[in-house]
């Protein structure tokens, strides 16, 4: 890669291609004195004195599409470097013919134009040469500016450097000039791509590969767009529910979930409120694509709300490695209150007392709902309780159909056994 030196070496060598291919046309005997020069065009002299001259000026610096994203992220999860992602530069280049006779401009610019059409791209030998010419004996030493652009080390760059004339519109031209605030003169584009600029700032490198694959065989390739590790990718409930609830069979299918040879298979069930996952056995007929398992009746110990069930793969004892996690909804029963119908009292206030499984834990919300109406569990100070109280102020008599949401999953309301599917009325309730 290149230092940041590459840009104005960039620039030396595309003069240096210049003034060579000038001297080697013997221009001098035709138009006199040619210089060129890498000048801001404000800078120029022009008017009847103006000379023979080519000007090369870097008017635009832009990323390059193709390399801006290499080597990213460059910081690994420790935030400590791992890669040194360059810096990838195309540049914009105004090349402009000057001369004070007839001619002398087009002529200058048409040789300029052949030159860079002759050469698009710069060898690596040739910018070596551009960068280190041999020093005039008797002379002294390079200018100190040419020995700083010697160590740029763009000839080592991954990339070479291309050369390709830009098309301009007069009206972009146009634009150019004015910013340059300068007198046009016969011009052309070239957009030069792409230099490397990377640091050179120490990174953490890892230890060589030692094996590629089992046996060292390489990488094992399948004819399909499946995940070639266990992984998870529906989960049904019964009868199509929504949620599953204590005691009920679920689901998992996907690919791989047999694990390896010597491997024992496992449920696991992480809900927020738990310190590890809890582990369920899967059910008989497992195979490599579905999995069934049963909810565990425990209703001390299995919340409702949201889980992250995942499989996972247990060898000699320890859990050697997981599938990915999908969510899973634990839907409470349905809740059991007085018989109907439920009275209110003086004020139209109605006060109910609910029984529930699972258990609410502490930190869970718990709501119960009649029809639309909603209300929110009173506090309670155990850990865990299967009693909520909830008060339904001024409440209008009428039959309601109940359900209870614990932590967003709610009480199973709709019976998907029958077609078409119809509210269970064994959660209506009448007020009065």
């Amino acid at each position: 890669m290149s230092s940041a030196l590459a840009i104005a070496a960039v620039t030396a060598v595309l003069k240096d291609l210049l003034i060579n291919g000038l001297i080697d046309r013997d221009l001098n005997a035709s138009i006199g004195d040619v210089s060129v020069t890498a000048l801001p065009p404000d800078r120029i002299t022009t008017g009847a004195d103006e000379a023979s001259q080519l000007n090369l000026f870097l008017y635009n610096v832009s990323p390059n599409a193709g390399w801006r994203n290499a080597e990213l992220p460059s910081r690994n999860g420790r935030g400590e470097r791992a890669t040194n992602p360059p810096l990838a530069l195309d540049l914009y280049y105004l090349l402009t013919a000057y001369g004070a006779h007839d001619f002398h401009a087009e002529i200058l610019l048409g040789y300029a134009m052949q030159l860079l059409h002759e050469n698009p791209v710069l060898p690596r030998a040739a910018i070596r040469t551009a960068l280190s010419p041999t020093p005039v004996t008797g002379g002294g030493g390079l200018p100190p500016t040419l020995e700083a652009l010697a160590t740029s080390e763009l000839a080592e760059q991954f990339e070479q450097i291309k050369i390709v004339q830009r098309p301009m519109t007069m009206d972009d031209l146009s634009k150019l000039w004015t910013m340059f605030g300068a007198k046009y003169r016969p011009s052309a584009c070239y957009t030069i791509s792409v230099v490397l600029i990377e640091s050179a700032a120490p990174k953490r490198s890892p230890l060589p590969v030692l094996m590629r694959g089992e046996n060292d065989h390489g990488v094992v390739v399948q004819p399909n767009l499946l995940s070639p590790f266990p992984t998870l990718f529906t989960v049904a409930y019964e009868n199509e529910q929504t949620a599953a609830r204590l005691n009920e069979i679920v689901t998992l299918d996907g690919v791989h979930l047999d694990g390896e040879a010597g491997d024992s298979v496992v449920i696991l069930l992480n809900h927020r409120l738990f310190n590890a996952p809890a582990q369920v056995n899967p059910l008989a007929g497992a195979t490599d694509k579905q999995i069934q398992f049963r909810i565990p009746n425990i209703a001390a110990d299995f919340p409702a709300g949201v889980y992250a069930v995942s499989v996972g793969f247990v060898n000699a004892g320890k859990l050697r490695r997981t599938t990915n996690a999908l969510g899973l909804a634990l839907a409470p029963n349905n809740p059991t209150l007085a018989p109907s119908p439920l009275a209110r009292d003086g004020n139209g206030n109605l006060n109910l007392n609910v029984t529930c499984a699972p258990q609410v834990w502490r930190g869970q919300r718990a709501a119960l709902l009649l029809g639309d109406r909603e209300a929110n569990a009173a506090p309670f100070n155990t850990a865990k309780t299967n009693t909520l109280n909830f008060s339904f102020p001024a409440i209008l008599p009428d039959d309601y159909f109940v359900r209870l949401r614990v932590d967003g999953v709610e009480s199973i309301l709709i019976d998907r056994t029958v077609t078409p599917p119809a509210f269970n009325n064994a959660q209506r309730v009448t007020i009065v």
